[in-house]
C-alpha cells in the first residue's frame, strides 16, 4: 500500500516522542560507547579524534573494526569493504522505509536517514505498520542513539584514564557481547536465517589465520548472505 504524500510528517512532537521512546535503549549503548572510547584512544586514536569518528561515522560495528586496520595505514581498501560488509544492512532498511521517507522534502528527508540506525528503524517500522505516518520518531529514537554515543565515547577516550586497568570491567569482551547479542536477534526473529548465520560466524573464524586483517569479516558477509540469497530463491 503506497501512502499519500500529504499524510507523511516529520513533526517535533514525534522527534520528542521517538526519544522518549528510545531512552530505555540508550543505557545500553553507554558501555559500547565507553569501550569504543577507551580501545580508540590505547589504539593510537586521539580522545577528539575519536569523539569526533563516533559523531561523524555513527556505526559502532565498523568503528570497532576500524580499529584493527589502524597498524596498517595501507589497508584502507579492505577497511571500506568491511565497513561495507558490516553496514550493508541500512540499504534494506532504506528500501523498507522508503515509502514513506521519500515523500519527505530532501532536506528533511536526509537530516531523518543521517541517524538512521537499527534500533530506531525497527521502533517506528512497528509504529508504520500500525498506520501512524509520523517520521518524527525516526528521527528523535535516531538523535537519542547518537547523542548518547557520542556522549559515552567521549566518556571512554576522555576519561578511559581514570579507570585504571580497564580489563578488570570487561570492557574487552563488549563488541564480541555485541555481535552475539545481534546475531541471537536476528535467529529468533527471523529463524530462517539461522544456516546464515552459521555459515557466517563458522567461515569468519576459521578463515581467520589465514586471510588478511578484516578479510574474514568480509569473506563471512559473502557466504552467509550468498547461502541467505539461495534459500529465499528456493
Amino acid at each position: 500500500m503506497v501512502i499519500k504524500s500529504q499524510n507523511v510528517t516529520l513533526s517535533v512532537a514525534g522527534v520528542l516522542r521517538g526519544m522518549t521512546r528510545l531512552l530505555p535503549i540508550c543505557l545500553f549503548v553507554i558501555p559500547f560507547g565507553i569501550a569504543f572510547g577507551i580501545a580508540a584512544t590505547e589504539g593510537g586514536i586521539g580522545p577528539f579524534q575519536a569523539t569526533a569518528m563516533s559523531a561523524f561515522v555513527f556505526t559502532a560495528t565498523a568503528q570497532f573494526a576500524a580499529l584493527d586496520f589502524l597498524k596498517d595505514p595501507g589497508a584502507f581498501f579492505s577497511l571500506g569493504l568491511v565497513a561495507l560488509a558490516l553496514s550493508g544492512r541500512h540499504v534494506i532498511m532504506g528500501a523498507a522505509l522508503a515509502q514513506w521517507v521519500n515523500q519527505l522534502p530532501a532536506g528533511k528527508r536526509f537530516l531523518t536517514l543521517m541517524f538512521l540506525s537499527d534500533a530506531n528503524f525497527a521502533d517506528t517500522q512497528t509504529l508504520l505498520q500500525r498506520g501512524e505516518t509520523d517520521l518524527g520518531p525516526l528521527l528523535g529514537g535516531g538523535l537519542m542513539l547518537w547523542s548518547t554515543w557520542v556522549g559515552s565515547t567521549a566518556a571512554g577516550a576522555f576519561g578511559g584514564n581514570l579507570l585504571g586497568d580497564t580489563e578488570a570491567f570487561g570492557f574487552g569482551v563488549v563488541m564480541l557481547c555485541f555481535f552475539a547479542a545481534t546475531a541471537f536477534g536476528m535467529v529468533r526473529s527471523t529463524p530462517c536465517l539461522l544456516l546464515p548465520v552459521v555459515v557466517a560466524i563458522g567461515a569468519s573464524v576459521i578463515a581467520l589465520p589465514y586471510l588478511p586483517n578484516g578479510w574474514n569479516i568480509i569473506l563471512a558477509a559473502l557466504l552467509g548472505g550468498g547461502v541467505a540469497a539461495f534459500r529465499h530463491a528456493e
